[in-house]
Order: C-alpha cells, then structure tokens, then sequence
C-alpha cells in the first residue's frame, strides 16, 4: 500500500502542490498574515471583555482610533492578496514581480463597485443606493468578503503580465536608458492590457447583471465554499487530510492551509467585524469553522495534536529511543512545532501510529465544534494569533477563558487517545532494546 501511494499518489499529490496556481497562491497569501496579527492586537485591546477596560477605552476616546488601524490592517487582506499573489506569480516566472503584484492590485479596484450604504456617526443611513456614487472605495470588499475575487483577480493578472513579458510584448527602450525607467516602461504594455479588460468585465457585469464581479463571485462562489467549511463534515475532513499526508511524508499543514486559508480568513473576518460590534452570535451570521478552529484545536502543538503523545514519553516511556526524544520535543511542542516526533518517532510511515494521528486532531476540532454550535464556548472572535502561540494562552486571546479551558482538556483526551498505541510502540521498542543488549554482552 505504502508503495501504491508513493508510486501513484503522491507523485500526482506533489505536482499539484508545486504546480503555478498553488505556490503562487500559497506565497501570495503569507503576505497578508503580518498585517492580520497587527490588526488582531488592536482589535484585541479595543474590544476586550473586561469591563474596567472597556471603560477605560471608552472615557479616553482611543477605540474609533485601535479601530481605524484594524480597519486598515486586518480588514484590507484582499488587496495585500491580490498583490501578493500576482506579484509571486511573476517572481516565480523569473521577471520583475513588483509592477506585476501593483497590476493586481489596480485590477481589483478596477472591478470594485461600491454596494455598502453610507451611514453618518450615529447610523443614520445617508446613502442607500451606492452603486454608481463615485469618489469613494467600498471598505466592505477588502477584507474577507472579496477574498475569493481577489485570489482570482490575482491568478490571471499574474499569468497574463508574465505571458506579456516572457514573450517580449513590451516597451524596449535602448540600453543607456537607467534600469528602473525601463523597467517602468516594460509594464505599461501589459498593464494597460490588464485594466482595460478589467475594465471590460467591471463593464459586462454592471450592464447585463446589473452587480459587480465581485458581488457575484460572493453569491455564487464564496459564500457557499463559505458554508460548506463551516460544518461538522468540514471540521473533521480537514484534519484527516492534513494527518493523512503528513502520514505520507508530505507537509500536510501547508497544502492544506495553502487550499484553505483563504476562506477560514474569510470565516474569522466575519467574526471579527461581529465581535467588533458586539454582535458575534450565530444568529448574526458568526462562524464556526474559522483559522482558529484548525490553528488551535487541529495543529496545535503540531500536526496530530501529538502533546499526548510527548507527555507520556517523557514520564512513563521505558525505552531509551522515546525517552531521549521526548526530551527533545517537549520544548518544541510548546510552540506547535513537531518535526523531531514525526521523522524521529517515527509517525511517518508507521501504521502503528496511525489510527491516533488522525483521531486526535478529527475528536478535537469535531467535539469543539459541537460545544461552540450548542453554546458551551462562544464563537471565536475573529482574532489571529501566531501559529507559534502556545496552547492556553491561544485559546484564550481567540475565545476568552472558557476556550482556554476548553483547549486544556482538548490536549488532556490527547494523550488517552495516543496512550494505548504508543504503550504498544514503547514496548516494542524497549524489547528491542533490552535484546540488543543482551546480544552485545553475549559478544563480549
């Protein structure tokens, strides 16, 4: 079986993960990640629940202003996207990425049309009708709403300025000519070829469906991509991909996260802007599944949850091969990384640590689900933290100290779960051992 896989599977697995699309989408995306942990903090320090401080915050006027630097930080991820992700695009292409990801970037606004309705500070609507008012962006499409627009606006601007300039399709101007005002010149011909369809599908959509590209792509495609993530199914498919290709020697997390960041930012968007307001509830449209979800309770303390795992290597393992590796590994685990357990253990390749590998993290993420649908825990709150948080102290900025509880015993049923399978592993292993012994003391 295992030669099945690496001979048909993984092969065909590996040159989809390093084909255009996904690196590129992949790389553009690592972009935003930065400027989401920036705006998280904000968003954190104006909206905390504690009531001394929100006080505080209110009598000292500083909320419209932490709310100002999420706005334009968490809350403009689609277009930090879409210029990543066509500016990767043409790195990888071997040409001047720059011009190309700032092409993106005028694409997306180009196809932008204003539906949010003007409000004055106290709500009162202003402006219902938007559509056709210009001399304003519509903010509501830059964050996790046009994600999926972005991503697409992103893909071909990036194919087609490299197609134009791999095929010399370009301004030449003579050598004396200082590099950057050629290089200037070499995207003005690609460039303009890029708004100007742009402009044409911004033109199609308003005339025969009377919306925007974006807005359609939001009915048709994200919003439904959007509810099939955020389900139980989702919450346990997930996981079982992730531990299944790790199983195979393959960085799971990545391609996974690579296919699915996109909407679980989308999902933890939308949480943030409740929470923001007060409102984060399931009725109001919140979210299960979000980056939280998968962050802190599928891959935290790495792949497979496997802090069970360490734990009883560390106090109750007797062979010399687990417990020199716990040793290892424990400090790592605290920040979600678990290399040295995967290759060193090992997990990978190892049938006999397989059925834990994958239920750990599908029990985890699939009964946090449940508690958060029924309402034991609140919804996440939208806010990213570092995936080098260390569990607790995750759980607890992502859904206060009911998720931080909640996230302790998540990591507690870990290690029943990995208890039975690696008991059986240690003792194969310590009998190995002790025989190897005994075999250099009859050599002697």
């Amino acid at each position: 079986m295992n030669d099945y896989i690496n001979e048909k599977i993984l092969p065909k697995v590996m040159k989809f993960t390093n084909s255009k699309i996904i690196t590129a989408l992949k790389n553009g995306m690592i972009y935003t990640i930065p400027f989401i942990i920036i705006g998280s903090v904000f968003l954190i320090l104006s909206s905390l629940p504690v009531t001394s401080w929100a006080a505080w915050m209110t009598s000292t006027g500083l909320v419209p202003y932490f709310n100002q630097a999420t706005n334009f930080s968490f809350n403009v991820m689609s277009i930090i996207a879409v210029t990543g992700i066509a500016y990767e695009w043409a790195r990888n292409e071997g040409i001047d990425a720059l011009p190309a990801g700032i092409t993106g970037f005028i694409s997306f606004l180009v196809v932008l049309q204003p539906t949010a309705t003007i409000n004055d500070p106290t709500g009162k609507v202003l402006v219902q009708n938007t559509q056709h008012i210009t001399g304003w962006i519509d903010t509501s499409w830059l964050a996790g709403k046009g994600m999926i627009a972005a991503i697409i606006i992103g893909l071909v601007t990036g194919w087609v300025y490299s197609w134009f300039v791999k095929n010399k399709i370009t301004i030449k101007l003579p050598e004396q000519v200082p590099s950057n005002v050629a290089n200037s010149f070499i995207a003005l011909i690609p460039a303009a070829a890029l708004v100007t369809f742009w402009m044409l599908v911004y033109m199609g959509f308003d005339h025969f469906a009377h919306t925007s590209m974006l807005q359609w792509i939001y009915n048709i495609i994200q919003s439904p991509l959007q509810g099939i993530t955020d389900s139980f199914a989702g919450a346990l498919i997930v996981p079982l991909l992730i531990s299944l290709l790790w199983f195979f020697g393959v960085h799971g997390s990545s391609i996974v996260s690579g296919i699915m960041t996109a909407i679980l930012l989308s999902n933890s968007t939308d949480n943030a802007k409740l929470f923001a307001a007060g409102h984060l509830s399931q009725a109001n449209g919140g979210h299960v599944f979000t980056q939280a979800l998968l962050d802190q309770f599928g891959t935290v303390t790495g792949a497979g949850i496997t802090i069970g795992m360490v734990v009883y290597m560390l106090w109750f393992a007797k062979s010399a091969q687990l417990k020199s590796l716990a040793g290892l590994e424990i400090a790592p685990a605290i920040f979600n990384i678990n290399e040295p357990i995967l290759f060193g253990v090992p997990i990978v390749l190892n049938p006999l640590m397989l059925i834990p590998f994958i239920a750990a993290p599908m029990i985890s993420m699939g009964l946090t689900y449940i508690v958060i649908k029924i309402g034991l825990i609140p919804l996440f709150n939208g806010v990213y933290v570092p995936w080098t948080t260390p569990p607790i102290i995750s759980g607890f900025l992502v859904g206060g100290w009911k998720t931080a509880i909640w996230q302790a015993l998540m990591l507690v049923m870990t290690f029943f779960v990995y208890l039975p399978f690696v008991r059986s592993y240690d003792k194969m292993l310590y009998s190995e051992e002790q025989a190897n012994l005994a075999a250099e003391e009859a050599a002697k």
